[in-house]
């Protein structure tokens, strides 16, 4: 049964909040994404910022996974490129945050196409192979030429470069604000930009779903043959989902380095491309609010692991990571055997208890 009330007209088809228990839900996310950085502890919220990062990856990777059908496993290499290109910027050409952040989005933009234009005539796994393999590429890239990741002419295996000293363009970003009687530390100053540029991610991926080009991926996605006879091109389609989720995914980078402020290649690795596979698939492919609600699940699930493993028998005796993996990867298992389109499933599950309530058809 449909979860929404019928529509006749296209104005309303194409609201954002058809109706109001949407916009009382946009309420109360509104006031849990304000009042959180002023009720959560340091560590809460650096898990807070770290969401936030999320859910732009993730929504950049629901674009070409989820709504172009491209099974991507290079989601790390575009962040490393936005990270990197971040730092450079920033340390080197003294650049403000505001000026950097798209910029690096820009740069992982054009990486992206390029890979795009190298893989259009693949798909499934062998698409999966190719992106992979960026992965390793840019790794041996930063690693080979120092000049592009800011170490000042060292090779390390795990280079960084570091904010520690806050160049001039950064230190604005690092600094406390002061509204009449509300200071904001930095960390909550970090947050409330981090909020501003994921809900702008999540609103504008929204408006691209709904879009001409945004059609085109799902046609494409779901039948490339069927999709081309009726006038779509693929290699356009391809193009786009591509271009954007790189886009993204470099802006999330970029948030990543500020939030870090030191930040390494070793980081960048195959794990953290599979970290956020798992962030669409727990949120639900297919949907804007599925990346959202994947990705910060994956953070604050992820924290809770960490909590929890060291108290369970068996568990204990494994490293840490091996610990929250192990615990997270149960977790999603079993969530994914219950409602298999994970937390975007279970939410139209609500929706359709509320609609059909008080009846049971």
């Amino acid at each position: 049964m449909p979860t929404r009330p019928l529509t006749t007209r296209y104005e309303d088809d194409l609201r954002l909040f058809p109706d109001g228990w949407h916009k009382l839900g946009l309420a109360l996310g509104a006031a849990v994404v304000l009042g959180f950085p002023f009720l959560a502890s340091p560590s809460w919220l650096t898990v807070g910022n770290q969401a936030l990062v999320a859910v732009v990856g993730a929504v950049g990777l629901m674009i070409l996974t989820g709504f172009a059908g491209q099974i991507s496993l290079g989601q790390a290499a575009f962040l490393a490129i936005g990270g990197f290109s971040t730092a450079v910027l920033g340390e080197r050409w003294q650049l403000p945050f505001w000026l950097c952040l798209p910029a690096a989005g820009a740069v992982a933009t054009v990486i992206g196409i390029a890979t795009g234009l190298f893989a259009l005539r693949l798909r499934g796994l062998y698409l999966a192979i190719v992106t992979l393999g960026l992965i390793y590429l840019v790794q041996h890239t930063l690693e080979a030429y120092p000049a592009l990741s800011g170490t000042g002419g060292q090779k390390f295996t795990a280079m960084y470069v570091t904010f520690g000293d806050t160049p001039e363009g950064m230190r604005d970003f690092y600094e406390k604000m002061a509204y009449g009687p509300l200071i904001l530390d930095p960390d909550q100053k970090l947050y409330f930009i981090f909020a501003a540029i994921a809900v702008a991610a999540a609103w504008t991926a929204r408006n691209l779903v709904r879009s001409n080009a945004g059609r085109a991926m799902m046609a494409v996605r779901d039948h490339d043959l069927a999709a081309a006879t009726l006038g779509v091109s693929p290699t356009r389609a391809k193009l786009i989902a591509f271009g954007a989720s790189s886009f993204y995914a470099g802006v999330a980078g970029g948030m990543f380095a500020l939030e870090q402020r030191t930040i390494t290649v070793a980081y960048f690795d195959l794990t953290v491309s599979i970290g956020y596979v798992a962030m669409i698939v727990l949120g639900g492919i297919g949907s804007v609010w599925g990346a959202v609600a994947g990705a910060i699940a994956f953070a604050f699930l992820g924290k809770l692991m960490q909590m929890i493993a060291p108290s369970l028998p068996y568990v204990a005796s494994l490293p840490t990571q091996v610990q929250t993996a192990l615990l997270f990867s149960i977790l999603v298992i079993a969530a994914l055997v219950v409602e298999p389109l994970g937390l975007f499933g279970v939410w139209l599950r609500i929706k359709r208890y509320f609609a059909a309530w008080p009846f049971r058809y």
